[in-house]
């Protein structure tokens, strides 16, 4: 099965329970402040669960409803804080799940289906869902707002934990990079707009209909689904894409030729919303030639040279020669987005540059490889394996950062739990008969009498 299908079919699974729920008595399970926590919330919280594959520690009807009650604490504390979320970001928020629903599913039609409820609806209740989460988030970045961080802190922390709770960091390396991109000829670009231009005159001609054109000619991901990116605001979308698809007005005409930095562009208005729009479009990106590959190679493989000779030097190779925007003016460096370090696990590089550098000594310098830029454009490169960090237990010398992120997510933790045993303790709360034999992960739910 793959992972399309377990997507559908947990999908489905949580569309059927949802439609049984119509023939389901609301039952009171816990009541929390003046808020009830029904039987229907708990059950509907398991089957997300089940359908995101998330292992839940213990008896869910013990471990959800809790979930669900600390919810309300956070919530009600976002009230008297008057936390406000910019709906913006929630309306986003939503119009990515649906768009993903969409894609995976096939058409909004076949989500109402597998849901039982309107499009409109659904996608209320996943705005719903984030915007709770935006504004329970707040409340614990305000409680941690004021937690400041030591170097003795951190190795006081460090000092304690037990020897099982160290983690063990896998081989990480540091690299460089240098890259060329090769000029694309012109009358290869100009052979992408005659084609795309042929598209649009079909369309507007009623010859032809631009979702089968966006199946069958499309480079863009999209266009597996006929070329439909779904609803997306203005800050989502490149620039020039933006300022094209917000002045449509007709879905059944097709736009002029868009470039952006991911090829050439025509695009068909599906539907506005508010600040947001659905448009389809069919990009075709233009092809560098063979020959311009090999001229790049070439001369990567003389500048390679020049330094290996000590002509010039790796860094200033980075800044007078390297076309790569993200790095020409750090030297070269290539920064890992996901921990904003300059470390890659190897699995965290492009899969070229990890070819590359996998095989060389800290200082040496690959030869010339071809890869993929951000944009899948055919780029040629160098890359330096400027350190290699072999895989060990953390130490403060060598992973600082990793340990006081740890400390600081540690210190976090304990601020917030502190607050919620406060809360608990001060908050008035009922557990009906067969939900109150649980080994609650907090203390104070059940009140003495």
């Amino acid at each position: 099965m793959n992972v399309k299908q377990l997507i559908t079919a947990g999908i489905l699974a949580s569309a059927l329970w949802m439609t049984a729920q119509n023939n389901i008595i609301e039952e009171v399970a816990w009541i929390i402040g003046d808020e009830p926590i029904y039987k229907s919330e708990i059950e509907q919280a398991y089957q997300e669960a089940l359908q995101d594959r998330i292992n839940i520690q213990g008896d869910p009807y013990c471990v959800i409803p809790e979930q669900i009650a600390i919810e309300r604490l956070f919530l009600h504390q976002a009230d008297l804080d008057t936390v406000e979320v910019q709906e913006a970001m929630v309306q986003q928020g939503a119009d990515g799940q649906m768009n993903f629903l969409v894609a995976n599913l096939g058409s909004r039609e076949k989500v109402e289906q597998y849901f039982n409820k309107p499009f409109s609806d659904l996608r209320e209740q996943y705005a719903t869902q984030m915007r709770n989460r935006y504004r329970i988030n707040e409340v614990r970045r305000s409680l941690t707002k004021n937690l400041k961080v030591t170097p003795s802190d951190v190795r006081r922390y460090f000092a304690e934990l037990p020897a099982d709770s160290i983690p063990f960091v896998p081989l990480q390396v540091e690299v460089q990079i240098v890259s060329i991109n090769p000029k694309i000829p012109q009358q290869e670009i100009d052979d992408v707009k005659a084609r795309l231009r042929d598209y649009a005159d079909r369309v507007n001609r009623g010859e032809s209909d631009f979702s089968t054109l966006a199946i069958l000619y499309s480079e863009a991901p999209e266009g597996i689904r006929g070329g439909e990116i779904g609803f997306m605001g203005r800050g989502q979308l490149v620039p020039e894409y933006a300022a094209v698809a917000f002045n449509l007005n007709d879905p059944k005409k097709v736009s002029k030729i868009v470039e952006t930095e991911y090829g050439y562009h025509i695009i068909q208005l599906i539907e506005k919303r508010g600040d947001r729009i659905n448009t389809r479009h069919i990009l075709l990106r233009p092809k560098v030639a063979e020959k311009d590959l090999i001229d790049a190679t070439h001369r990567l493989d003389s500048v390679r040279a020049d330094i290996n000779d000590k002509k010039f030097t790796f860094e200033e190779a980075a800044r007078y020669i390297s076309q790569d925007k993200d790095t020409r003016n750090s030297n070269g460096v290539m920064v890992n987005s996901a921990n904003g370090t300059t470390r890659f696990e190897m699995s965290q590089l492009p899969q070229e540059v990890a070819k590359a550098v996998g095989t060389l000594e800290p200082g040496e310098i690959s030869a010339p490889f071809i890869m993929h830029g951000a944009s899948d454009r055919e780029v040629v490169a160098i890359a330096r394996l400027s350190n290699r960090i072999p895989a060990h237990r953390a130490n403060l010398s060598d992973d600082y950062q990793l340990i006081k992120q740890m400390y600081e997510e540690s210190a976090k933790n304990k601020i917030v739990d502190k607050w919620l045993e406060d809360k608990i303790r001060s908050t008035y709360v009922r557990i009906e008969d067969g939900w109150r034999g649980c080994d609650f992960k907090h203390d104070g739910w059940i009140k003495s009498k």
